[in-house]
């Protein structure tokens, strides 16, 4: 259930951002290199799924980076370069599944804007596509990041937001809520809140063999008492 519904919000959210960046960024005609909001979303996933649903999300997200119009290159190219940075960024995911402040995703954003654009003109020329010159790299490198750096705080977040959701089992979650209601509320006395089995025992321990001893040492002192009387009688 967990897989469908990282495939389902994969699949949305990817398909959004390229019609986004085809239909809205692209036509801005910005200097240099073009606002990559599918690379965006490809490491929002990446950071909660990890490197296998990272490198998956990339593939998926840069063939159909490659299959839509209007598509000037191999294909299979970008596709290439989004898993490779997929799979690199899921390596950041830490052992307690979420990262604790926005640094090493800021992080992750500028060396993957930079990484993903000399990949890109790596496969290019293994290819044959001598799109992207050697004199204008520097550029694109440059501006790739700029755009990227200061579109992820608005995108980043609320990609990485929604796929902790799909991480959340609701199986998981109704089991731990009767055994979290047993624990707590649903038990009384003894094991109440607040309360627990070793504070509770000592006590009702000294209290018994406390009334115990004040029992024997009532009966002790009223023997003591009868055993003078008799003396005194005698």
């Amino acid at each position: 259930m967990m897989r469908l519904n990282r495939i389902l919000l994969s699949v949305v959210l990817l398909a959004l951002a390229l019609t986004v960046q085809v239909t809205v960024l692209a036509r801005l005609h910005l200097p240099g290199a073009v606002p990559d909001l599918v690379l965006l979303t490809v490491l929002g996933l990446a950071l909660v799924f990890g490197h296998t649903g990272g490198a998956l999300a990339g593939f998926g997200a840069g063939l159909l980076a490659d299959l839509a119009p209007p598509a000037d290159h191999a294909v299979g190219s970008y596709a290439l370069v989004l898993c490779v940075i997929g799979y690199l960024a899921g390596l950041t995911k830490p052992d307690t599944g979420q990262h604790r402040s926005a640094t090493l995703p800021m992080i992750a954003v500028g060396v993957a804007a930079v990484s993903s654009t000399l990949l890109y003109a790596a496969v290019g020329a293994l290819t044959g596509d001598t799109a992207v010159g050697v004199g204008g790299l520097s550029g694109l490198v440059f501006t790739a990041a700029l755009y990227d750096l200061l579109l992820a705080p608005f995108t980043v977040p609320l990609v990485m937001a929604a796929a902790r959701r799909t991480e959340r089992s609701p199986a998981s979650s109704a089991e731990s809520g009767p055994a979290t209601l047993a624990g707590s509320g649903g038990m009384s006395g003894w094991l109440a809140p607040g309360t627990s089995l070793r504070s509770r025992t000592p006590r009702l321990g000294r209290t018994r063999i406390g009334s115990q001893r004040g029992s024997v040492l009532g009966r002790d002192t009223r023997n003591r008492a009868v055993k003078l009387k008799g003396v005194k009688r005698l």
